[in-house]
Formats: structure tokens, C-alpha cells, sequence
């Protein structure tokens, strides 16, 4: 029977098409603005796909144009053009309308514009776009000085005006930006003195001004506690070296005109990784401190006028990879642990100074002593003998002093000589001693094991015990070079064979100080507990000896080896360049925070603060994530010995409140590895950290998976579910929290990325087995 539909029929049919949502769409205002955008560019190729009909708010992003919305309004506009050949906009191109059209953005937070051939004077309009927070118009044409309106966008945040034609001098106005965290305004034509408002920026993380030709001091920096960056290569500023805050990262003085001796300050520098003050006219002597500052790893003093005698048994930092040392007053002999740089990554240069090596570069001692004298620096042996001069009268009258302390010194003498023939006639102790147990019985007896599997030999991993200095030689092949991994704060790492086959990493620590095994022998009954399925595990340990005083001269940790790589390297290339997956990313993860949540309570104590990173976390055989290193109590304890640090606390605020939050360190240090693995891009500094922070926060915000997938490694973002993608990026934001206390627990981020995990598998259709499986929490996980 044919059904008839009446007027009524029809209007009831269209009120329900009215109550059902539709798909975001443009606003048609903005879609002509975007077309127009591309017409006043002269329709350069990268935009050929735009039309009346594209779909600009779900388009596929790429490297040279994104369009991101948020409900039915443009948020951020990317247009990168090639950098090689901008294109050639017409005559009759004005700056002026290009920049009315944007207007007609109002919703525009992020907006990139580089490479793109734009030239003018940048209107003032540019202020009625409110709601900007990250503008680049880098690699333009773009001249005149920068408009005072710029300072009426109070949610600016990052400013990068890069390889234009600005001039004069840099405004004042900009400490008027309260939010302000990235300023690059290099390769420009800035001059003149900086402006003392920049002390004021307390949230600028990066201030870049290279290549332009600003001169005088800088501002006083050293209140802005959050700056990481100071780049201000090939200028004319000096003299004085600026003041900064202790927790910098990079400083970059190259080609400018600072001069007199290196401020003490800088050593003090701890988060410091890259110093170039190079060209410049510095005098005075050289910091051999500078070599060994904890996480330098690009020093350049070259081109200065640096005095002083270097030594070999002078200390390196383990991450040091570039030192350039050349065209300076240096004398004395290149330290070992730069000379021996033929044989490891680090690339050293130190030409036309006086060193003692036989090096034809170097210039005769004599041409650093006149060198030295004509910038008004006395050598060591001139000083001397003008100190001598003036104190003729106190010598003589200390002769007299200094007669009897030399009697003193020979009665001494004698004596600890006989001391030590009478120890040497004592039988020397064993060169290998067992550990013996430093702790309560109960203690060790009512440690907290996680799960079962904790159990020694559970783990398929050989019971711990004593090796002797013999094995250890012959797994190492005498601890040949071939055999060695690397070198880090934890110490050297050989690689070696047991006699029965089996791969070891055998850990050496050197000890300097007069030590006895009675000082490391409380640490190892709790060592050979750290037994853990995502722990690399020590298999046990060895002693050396000195004969003469039976002190230690070495000790030697033996792990297990872990042979697929690092996580990072799994991530960025992988095996024969297949990259971990989605699914596998998640299972690695859950693994690093299996072992970290061991760490913290599968024992007692508890193990904190154990300088995660990246690069630490193995990959087995089977992909199962084991961090390899950790802070062991015996390597920690020496580590306080050699650096000084007292076992108290010095009852500061900032020491309290680490003790508080001890174990949030470790969340923190977590949350960079989340952050990479999302990425899947090496992040090696921390303002890097804060700027992909930034990323994620708003790719969360805008409430898109488009945008999420933008930001996600492209080799797994089409693999991914979005809910579970959201899981993981929300709580690495947590993890990132600046305040401890707002950072999760372990638990908390195990449950949540327990459930992505979960999340994935059902989206995926393929289910695990729940034995072998890390995704199976046994109750509902936490929500974030």
C-alpha cells in the first residue's frame, strides 16, 4: 500500500532534521577570507587545493599548510612557503589588506606566515587579532620597526619575527607582554642598547637577538628564573658578561664584544649545556670547572685571550661533546679526557695556544708569557717574583718559622715510613670480599614486593653473587675499547661475555677517595633485591683493591645486557626502520611505570630520583621496556662522597619541599619519555619540553582529533585511537604539572595508561592474553 505524505508529514520531517547536530562547518565569512588570503598571495602553489569547496576544517595537515578550527572559526592558520625560492608576489600586493583579511579571523591563537615573500611595514592592526598567543612571520620581507600596538595582545606568548628587515631599536613596550615566553628576533637590523624593560618578562623562556647590530650591556637577566635561552651571536654588545639566572640552558655571546675575566657565577650554572663565548675579549684565567659543570655538552672559548696551565688529570663531563679551546694564552698539557676524544664522540680543538703535546699548531711557552703581559696579565712566575719583592721584610722573619716546621715535616716523615714497612710486612686482605648484610634482618625480611614475580630466579635472571676481578677482565677482554658503551655520572660501561656465553654490562665506578668495602657492603644485600621484569638487574658485584692499604681503587657492577636498543632509537628509526607501534608505545610506557612504581615502594626504602631518561630505557628481545639506570644506593652514596654533598638537609624551603615530593620527581622525568613517545621527536632540553607542553595543551583544548593527530608521530597517528590518544596526552600533561604536588602518583598513571591501552586493544578488535598481557588492571581505572 503506497503511504502518502502530507504537508504535515513534511514539516514534522524537517523539525527533526533540525534537532539532529550537523558537522561543524566554516563560517562562510571565514571560508572567503581563507580564499582571499590565497588570491592576495597570488595563488602560490601550496595552496592549489583550496576552492570554494574545500573542506577547510577536517583537511589533512601537512608541512606547508594547516587550517585548525574550533566549532565553526578558524584557531590557527600555518602557511609555510620553500624557503629556496619564496614566491613572487605582484606589485600591487599591500600589506595593509593582506592584514584586514586576517582580521576577519577574530578566533585566530596561532598564526604562521613564513617564507611566504611577504613585504611592508607590519600595520598596527594586527592588534585587533585578540586572541593570538604564537605568531611567526619568519624569512620575509618585512621592514620598519615593530608597531607599539603589538602590545595591546595580552595572551602573546611566543613572538618570531626571524630573517625580516626590522630596525631600530628594540621597543620597550615589550616587557608590557605578560605572557611572553618565546622572543626571536634574530638576523634582523636592531641596534642600539637593549631596553631595561626585558628584566621584567618574568615568563620569557627564550630571547633570541643574533645577527643584528644591537650594542652595550644587557639588562639585568638574573630575575627571570624560567629563561633557558640567550642568544645574542654577532653583535657589538659588552663589555660585561650579562647576569643571569642560574637555571640557564644555552648561552650564546659568539662574535661580540665582551671582555674582562669570566664571572665565578658560571660555574654555578648547573642545568648549563651549551656556553660559547668565542670571539670575544675575554682575559684572565681559564675555569677548568667550566670542563666538568653536570650537564655542559658544547663549551667554545675560542678566539679569546684565556691564561692559564692545564693538567691531565683535569675532569670532563660525561655529556660533553664539542670543546673548542683553540686561539687562547693556554699552557700546560690537553687534559686525558679530551686528548683521548680520537677514540669516543667528543670533538676537541685547541690550536694556536702554547700547549705541551708536541702539536706543530701550538705556539712556543714563550708567546703566551708576552702575550699575557701585553693584555696586562701577569704570568704565574712573574707573579711570583713580584710577590716576593714586596715581602722581603715577612720572609725573614718567617725564615725562622719555616725552619722549624721543615724539623717538624722530617720527624713525620719518619715515622709514617716506618708505619707503612710494618703494614706492607702484614698480610695483604683478600682482593674479593662477600657482601654482608648492613640492615635489620626484619627490614630486608618485611621488604614490599609488588607482585610475585619479584622472587630471586623468578625472572629467569641468575641469582646475584660475588664475581672475581679475574672474570670480570676476561668477560671485558681486559676491558678492551671495543668492549666499551659509554661513560655517564653513574660511571664507565664495558660490555662483556661469560664464560657460559651469556652478555653482561659491567658498570665500573673509580673511586678516589680512601674507601673500604665496609662503606659499600650495607648497599649490596638490598642491590640483589632489585629484582624486576622492567629493571635491568644487577647479576652481582666484584672489589678491587689497592695492596698497600687494602682501600678500594674500583668497584664494579654486573647487569644484565639488554640487546634491541633504546627506547628512543626503537621510536625514531627502530629495527630495520620499523618503528614501535601505537599499541607497542603504550606497552613500553606501562613497563617504564611498572618499574618506576617498584622503584618507589618494592623494597625498603624506597629508590627516588632516579634521573630518567629516554635514552635509559632498554628494549629486550621481545620488546619488553627495562630502565637501566637507577639510582642505586652504593653509586649514589659515592657520587655524595665525591661531589661533597652532606647527607643532611640544609633545611631550605626548596630542600623541604623536595624531600615532600620526592617521588613526583620521577612523575616529572616520566612525563618528558611520554612526551617523546607521542611525538616520536628526540626532545633534548627543557625548553623543548615547555614548547611541545604548549602543543599538547591546545591540541586538547581544541576539541578535534585532527589537531591531536597533528601533533601525534605521523608513523603511528593513523593507528591510534583518538580516545586513547587523549588518555595518554592528558596525563603527560599532569606528569609535566610545574607544582609536585599537582603532578599524579605512579598508580595514577599506571591506571590511565592501563585503560588507553585497553581502549586501543578495543578499537583495534585484537585482544591480548591477559597472562602475558601488561593491560589488565583488575579494577576500573582512575579517570583523569
Amino acid at each position: 500500500m503506497a503511504i502518502r505524505i502530507g504537508p504535515t508529514h513534511l514539516l514534522l520531517f524537517s523539525t527533526l532534521l533540525l534537532l539532529i547536530p550537523s558537522s561543524t562547518q566554516l563560517q562562510s565569512s571565514q571560508t572567503w577570507s581563507l580564499l582571499q588570503i590565497q588570491r592576495l598571495l597570488n595563488y602560490p602553489p601550496i595552496l592549489s587545493t583550496w576552492h570554494n569547496y574545500t573542506d577547510f576544517c577536517y583537511g589533512d595537515p601537512n608541512p606547508s599548510v594547516t587550517v585548525v578550527c574550533y566549532e565553526d572559526s578558524v584557531t590557527q592558520l600555518h602557511i609555510v612557503g620553500d624557503g629556496a625560492s619564496p614566491p613572487a608576489l605582484p606589485r600591487a600586493f599591500s600589506i595593509d589588506s593582506f592584514f584586514t583579511t586576517l582580521t576577519r579571523l577574530p578566533d585566530l591563537k596561532v598564526l604562521t606566515l613564513t617564507s611566504l615573500g611577504l613585504w611592508g611595514q607590519l600595520p598596527s592592526k594586527i592588534s585587533r587579532l585578540t586572541s593570538l598567543e604564537i605568531v611567526n612571520m619568519s624569512s620575509n620581507f618585512l621592514y620598519g620597526t615593530l608597531p607599539r600596538e603589538i602590545s595591546h595582545l595580552s595572551n602573546l606568548q611566543t613572538l618570531i619575527l626571524d630573517r625580516n628587515l626590522f630596525g631600530g631599536q628594540v621597543p620597550s613596550w615589550l616587557g608590557a607582554l605578560p605572557q611572553m615566553a618565546v622572543l626571536s628576533l634574530k638576523n634582523n637590523s636592531f641596534s642600539g642598547p637593549l631596553p631595561n624593560s626585558l628584566s621584567s618578562m618574568g615568563s620569557l623562556r627564550t630571547l633570541v637577538l643574533s645577527s643584528n647590530k644591537l650594542s652595550g650591556d644587557l639588562p639585568d637577566l638574573s630575575g627571570l628564573e624560567h629563561l633557558q635561552v640567550l642568544d645574542v651571536e654577532n653583535n657589538s654588545l659588552g663589555p660585561q658578561f650579562p647576569k643571569l639566572s642560574r637555571k640557564v640552558v644555552t648561552i650564546n655571546l659568539r662574535r661580540n664584544k665582551f671582555g674582562g675575566g669570566l664571572p665565578a657565577e658560571v660555574g654555578s650554572y648547573y642545568l648549563l649545556q651549551r656556553l660559547d663565548i668565542s670571539l670575544n675579549r675575554f682575559v684572565g684565567p681559564f675555569a677548568p670547572s667550566l670542563l666538568s659543570l653536570p650537564s655542559i655538552r658544547y663549551l667554545s672559548i675560542k678566539g679569546n685571550r684565556f691564561t692559564g696551565m692545564l693538567f691531565e688529570n683535569m675532569s670532563c663531563s660525561a655529556d660533553l661533546a664539542f670543546v673548542d679551546l683553540s686561539m687562547n694564552l693556554l699552557t700546560g698539557n690537553l687534559p686525558t679526557c679530551l686528548s683521548s676524544s680520537k677514540s669516543s664522540n667528543k670533538a676537541v680543538v685547541y690550536s694556536a695556544n702554547c700547549l705541551g703535546n708536541g702539536d706543530p699548531t701550538q705556539h712556543p711557552y714563550v708567546f703566551c708569557q708576552n702575550q699575557a703581559l701585553a693584555v696586562g696579565i701577569l704570568p704565574e712566575e712573574e707573579e711570583k717574583k713580584s710577590a716576593s719583592k714586596a715581602g722581603v721584610v715577612a720572609g725573614a722573619v718567617g725564615g725562622v718559622v719555616g725552619c722549624a716546621l721543615v724539623v717538624g715535616f722530617l720527624i713525620f716523615f719518619i715515622v709514617r715510613r716506618t708505619s707503612m714497612r710494618r703494614a706492607v710486612q702484614r698480610p695483604p686482605r683478600r682482593l674479593i670480599e662477600h657482601a654482608s648484610s648492613g640492615y635489620p634482618s626484619k627490614l630486608l625480611a618485611d621488604a614490599r614486593y609488588i607482585t610475585q614475580t619479584m622472587k630471586l630466579g623468578a625472572l629467569g635472571v641468575p641469582s646475584y653473587r660475588t664475581f672475581s676481578l679475574e672474570e670480570i677482565v676476561a668477560a671485558t677482554n681486559n676491558f678492551e675499547t671495543s668492549n666499551f658503551m659509554g661513560e655517564g655520572s653513574h660511571g664507565q660501561m664495558y660490555r662483556g661475555r661469560l664464560k657460559d656465553g651469556s652478555l653482561v654490562a659491567v658498570r665500573c665506578l673509580k673511586l678516589k677517595k680512601n674507601q673500604t668495602s665496609q662503606n659499600f657492603n650495607r648497599h649490596i644485600e638490598l642491590i640483589s633485591k632489585l629484582r624486576h621484569r622492567h629493571l635491568a638487574s644487577a647479576l652481582g658485584h666484584c672489589f678491587e683493591y689497592h695492596l698497600d692499604d687494602s682501600t678500594l681503587s674500583r668497584f664494579f657492577l654486573i647487569f644484565e645486557y639488554v640487546s634491541n636498543g633504546t627506547l628512543r632509537s626503537n621510536i625514531s628509526q627502530g629495527a630495520a626502520g620499523q618503528k614501535l607501534t601505537w599499541t607497542q608505545r603504550i606497552s613500553a610506557a606501562i613497563g617504564v611505570a611498572k618499574g618506576i612504581q617498584f622503584l618507589h615502594g618494592g623494597i625498603m626504602p624506597g629508590l627516588f630520583a632516579n634521573n630518567l631518561k629516554i635514552t635509559n630505557i632498554l628494549l629486550d628481545q621481545n620488546l619488553v621496556a627495562k630502565i637501566s639506570s637507577y639510582n642505586l644506593p652504593v653509586i649514589s652514596e659515592n657520587m655524595k662522597i665525591e661531589l661533597g654533598y652532606g647527607g643532611s638537609s640544609n633545611g631550605s624551603k626548596e630542600s623541604i619541599d623536595r624531600a615532600k615530593h620526592r617521588d613526583k620527581i620521577d612523575v616529572y622525568d616520566f612525563g618528558v619519555i611520554l612526551l617523546e613517545i607521542v611525538c616520536g621527536r628526540p626532545i633534548t632540553a627543557h625548553y623543548e619540553v615547555e614548547i611541545m607542553k604548549d602543543q599538547l595543551q591546545l591540541s586538547i583544548t581544541v576539541d578535534g582529533a585532527a589537531r591531536r593527530r597533528s601533533i601525534v608521530d605521523q608513523a603511528v597517528s593513523r593507528a591510534c585511537c583518538d580516545e586513547s590518544l587523549k588518555t595518554v596526552m592528558e596525563i603527560c600533561m599532569r606528569c609535566l604539572s610545574k607544582e609536585p604536588s599537582q603532578r599524579p602518583s605512579v598508580e595514577d598513571v599506571l591506571w590511565n595508561l592501563q585503560f588507553a591501552a585497553q581502549v586501543q586493544e578495543a578499537w583495534r578488535g585484537d585482544s591480548l592474553s591477559s597472562e602475558e598481557s601488561p593491560l589488565s588492571p583488575s579494577v576500573p581505572p582512575k579517570s583523569l
